[in-house]
């Protein structure tokens, strides 16, 4: 029997704890925590990207998923010009300060690990491809990662 009576939302339960899971492998036990980590990460990801690049990533990602990412999107708003690790993780450390501690590259690192597991590998490239050198070091089997 289904949880919610319609497949489509049960999958995008169902991957979505997979997702958080996998997250929290990294992070802790607390599912909360992976589900804030999991959206502020995915929004400054978002925010870094061309637009159109962002749109390719927001298609690959679980109903459920897909919601967070786009959350507060403003397309029209140029891309983030963080160049640096440091300038990219200090809005994410700054939106997680409301929760338990949790380093901001750490989290960072966790996310990008989970969408480089479950989001096609030409499309993962693509993504990682677009940031600047010293972000891509974020990213697993990045040079320097």
């Amino acid at each position: 029997m289904s949880a919610t009576g319609l497949d489509v939302f049960d999958k995008t339960v169902q991957t979505t704890n997979i997702w958080l899971n996998e997250i929290m492998d990294d992070l802790g036990p607390d599912r909360h925590l992976a589900w804030h980590v999991l959206g502020v990460v995915l929004r400054a990801l978002r925010d870094k990207l061309p637009a159109e690049l962002g749109a390719n990533l927001g298609a690959e990602l679980p109903l459920l998923i897909r919601g967070a990412y786009y959350d507060q999107y403003q397309p029209s708003v140029p891309p983030s010009r963080a160049r640096s690790v440091e300038e990219f993780v200090h809005p994410i450390a700054e939106a997680l300060k409301s929760g338990r501690p949790v380093d901001a590259g750490k989290a960072s690192r966790a996310v990008f690990k989970t969408l480089a597991h479950h989001v096609d590998l030409g499309q993962s490239a693509k993504v990682r491809d677009a940031l600047p050198r010293d972000i891509q070091a974020l990213w697993p089997d990045s040079v320097g990662a």
